[in-house]
């Protein structure tokens, strides 16, 4: 079986990729970005905005792992004409080369953002969803209504999965987790905003690409899954996991910021009834591997620099 994962140079895209290829599938990639954490992968170059481009790296494919978007909500925000097009007609194109191309399977991925703003406090797949508040949430809506009308129109067999906010090694610098190590790294103060008691439910890179792999069983056709992480964990939290793994750094407390949110519960129950889903990785041990691959990174660069350097000297 041939696999297509657009996004698949990107943070979730990459660990899903590994994941497919442990399972024995054929991977190929098609992304704007070439992948640098392998290099036995088949790679078509690529935008989702051109149809023609996507119709060709459709050739010979069984199922596609739709991933590629405009995931930072700032960037989002920062840019919504762009963001739009990637999340939105990119995500059309790709239904739509899907279609000529007669490739029925498509696995997508959304996020539990697409809950922000419900009514309740207890989310599952059966919540109805309210108009969004934020342009990013109404891309990923949008996009798995796409997902949605063209599984009922022409025959597509889709699955739609709600993404909890992922961490792990490769992560986007800008995220929460990343930014923290950095600091704490660097000697700076973690800085919380109140008291820290606002709470986000992560899930491990690795445990959302084992989701991704599962949701190729039959019984996922045409269905929508929570994949999100088991603990709530504050802002607090994170700061003292941090603080407990590399001993000594500094927590400073900030004021609040008006309206922040302070989370919801998003039930992943039904990804583990059918799917047999669940995240393994705590979020400790989880933090840790993701220090770990932080400082192989840094000290990887430091040492390609100090090579450069004595070449320049010989």
């Amino acid at each position: 079986m041939r696999a297509l994962v657009t996004g698949g140079s990107g943070f979730i895209g990459s660990h899903l990729v590994d994941r497919l290829r442990t399972r024995g599938l054929i991977v190929r990639i098609f992304d704007m970005v070439f992948p640098t954490f392998r290099d036995d992968i088949e790679s078509y170059h690529g935008s989702i905005l051109d149809l023609e481009d996507v119709r060709m790296a459709l050739n010979k494919v069984d199922v596609v792992f739709h991933l590629a978007a405009v995931a930072d909500v700032k960037d989002v925000y920062e840019d919504p004409y762009y963001s739009e097009a990637i999340n939105v007609r990119g995500t059309l194109n790709i239904l739509e080369a899907m279609r000529r191309s007669g490739v029925k399977r498509l696995i997508y991925g959304s996020t539990t953002w697409v809950y922000s703003d419900t009514d309740g406090s207890v989310m599952d797949e059966t919540t109805p969803l309210q108009a969004p508040s934020h342009l990013y949430t109404a891309t990923k809506i949008t996009s798995e209504y796409y997902c949605q009308t063209y599984a009922k129109l022409y025959g597509l067999e889709a699955t739609i999965l709600r993404y909890g906010i992922p961490y792990g090694p490769r992560a986007r610098a800008g995220a929460v987790i990343p930014i923290f190590v950095a600091k704490a790294l660097r000697g700076e103060p973690l800085t919380i905003a109140g008291d820290g008691s606002q709470y986000r439910k992560f899930v491990y890179v690795e445990d959302l690409a084992e989701g991704n792999v599962l949701a190729l069983k039959p019984i996922a056709k045409n269905k929508i899954y929570n994949l999100d992480g088991e603990e709530k964990i504050t802002i607090r939290q994170i700061a003292e996991t941090i603080q407990k793994i590399l001993g000594n750094v500094n927590i400073q407390y900030v004021p609040a910021r008006p309206g922040d949110y302070f989370g919801k519960e998003v039930s992943s129950r039904k990804a583990l009834e059918e799917l047999g889903w669940a995240p393994k990785v705590s979020f400790e041990e989880g933090v840790r591997r993701y220090i770990e691959w932080y400082k192989e990174e840094v000290e990887s660069k430091a040492a390609q620099w100090a090579s450069v350097d004595v070449i320049f000297k010989e």
